[in-house]
């Protein structure tokens, strides 16, 4: 059971309090309603404060003007405007109800409505058809505080109506699931499943959105396997893994509770703080064993090329997710580079962190390091005689500290030579040879162990380019 706070300690923030007096100073009525009111149950109340209110935008507008307010028109087709209170942004909308959804993703109509009650009915989740207003208290009408405290994930009135008017709902319950570790109530599970499907009507942008969200609570593995029908719906290769036989001796488990396996691992090494790349790479870096599987003569399962080809699939995933090209990057390198061996040795790890500075530049030891994550993960989520590999990376680990403190460098930009000192050198002018002569050095310093000194640099330069 979840703590849950009686509705007497809720705290309304000052500035949403002004909001709602002012409103209904002059006959209005108005209630905090939405995140801020659930999480604020929960103890976390760090969400924005949202209001509803009987006024008309137009009326908010004015009122608040009145009071020397600044209000932005941010979707008054909706009836909502934003106030700026003592710099915080309200979203300040009218009671309304709304319309069949016919693309499943927008109301066919917005109708404005005087009632409290009719508006909370519109909504998704009974721990989201909560209002609370600072001398009226909780008003809860389909039992969401209960839920919270029984850590339950519900549909407002039929399940099946909620996710056909907008099938995102799907992805929106389970993030709510993975955030607060609840579970989807048993109705509202099957109408999720069934409605899974529609997410192809929803637009790739609204789906990475949701996804990302999920992703970013640490529990996609959860998810996988416990809201498989809504993952792979909104990821249609990852239905691929489910029941996927790898045929191989060092798998204990079919592709896809493999792959859950490694997302809780990630979470373990990192202890909970993960970055987001490591945790989409996690998510998406077997997704191309089903694509790249082969039988030898002995039965066994093979996957050549697929870190190569995952990549190249998580890219394409990612980018119609649109999700932003600064987090594709690094994971698509994490999942290019999750097989690549690395040894404790000076020139593997230059290596391994030259390859991670070219593609995501300042990023190559924090990478490097989730890399050996992402390795350790992998490990322990095959049978358990490959899981002391795990440990051995601690090796790889210090070795990558030892160079790091060295200062080895990784890019040309970190060599004890630049671009004037090659043309001075060898007398050339500016042009794709320098560029070229300093690669060669970068090279020769990361796999010939030479010295990163200028002096040595300058008689590699004269001697041998």
């Amino acid at each position: 059971m979840m703590h849950v706070l009686p509705e007497g300690e809720l705290c309304l923030p000052g500035y949403a309090m002004r909001i709602i007096t002012l409103l209904e100073s002059v006959g209005f009525e108005a209630w905090a309603v939405g995140g801020w009111v659930r999480d604020a149950l929960l103890g976390q109340a760090g969400h924005d404060v949202d209001v509803a209110s009987s006024a008309t935008w137009q009326q908010c507008e004015d009122t608040l003007h009145a009071a020397g307010i600044e209000v932005h028109r941010t979707g008054v087709a909706h009836g909502t405007v934003t106030a700026v209170c003592e710099g915080n942004p309200v979203e300040v909308t009218t009671y309304r109800v709304e319309g069949a959804y016919s693309d499943r993703r927008h109301p066919d109509e917005v109708r404005f409505v005087r009632d409290i009650h009719e508006d909370l009915g519109r909504r998704d989740f009974t721990i989201n058809a909560m209002a609370y207003h600072p001398s009226r208290g909780l008003l809860d009408p389909y039992g969401g505080r209960a839920d919270l405290k029984a850590g339950l994930i519900r549909a407002v009135g039929d399940p099946y109506l909620r996710f056909g008017e907008d099938a995102l709902r799907v992805l929106r319950a389970v993030r709510f699931a993975c955030r607060f570790r609840f579970e989807v109530e048993r109705a509202t599970q099957s109408a999720l499943n069934a409605c899974a499907s529609e997410l192809a009507a929803v637009s790739p942008e609204r789906i990475g959105q949701e996804l990302d969200g999920i992703v970013r609570t640490g529990r996609a593995g959860w998810a996988l396997l416990n809201e498989t029908d809504a993952m792979a719906a909104a990821i249609p290769e990852l239905s691929a893994l489910r029941g996927f036989d790898q045929r191989s001796p060092y798998h204990a488990y079919d592709a896809l509770e493999h792959t859950a396996r490694v997302c809780r691992a990630c979470e373990e090494f990192e202890g909970g703080v993960v970055q987001s790349e490591l945790r989409w790479a996690a998510l998406l870096h077997d997704i191309a064993k089903p694509c790249t599987y082969s039988v030898d003569d002995t039965g066994r399962g093979h996957f050549f090329g697929h870190p190569r080809v995952g990549a190249a699939m998580t890219r394409e995933i990612m980018r119609r997710l649109a999700l932003p090209s600064a987090l594709i990057r690094p994971v698509c390198m994490l999942v290019r580079m999750h097989d690549h061996v690395v040894v404790p040795t000076p020139r593997s790890v230059r290596r391994t962190l030259r390859k991670f500075a070219a593609v995501c530049p300042g990023r190559a030891v924090s990478l490097t390091y989730q890399l050996l994550d992402l390795k350790r993960a992998d490990a322990v989520s095959k049978v358990a005689s490959a899981a002391p590999y795990a440990i051995e990376l601690d090796g790889v680990s210090s070795a990558v500290r030892r160079e790091v403190s060295k200062g080895a460098p990784v890019n040309i930009g970190e060599l004890a030579v630049d671009g004037e000192d090659v043309m001075r050198e060898l007398h050339i002018e500016p042009g794709p040879a320098v560029g070229l002569a300093l690669d060669t050095l970068l090279a020769a310093v990361t796999d010939d162990d030479m010295p990163n000194d200028r002096a040595v640099l300058l008689s590699y330069l004269h001697d041998r380019i």
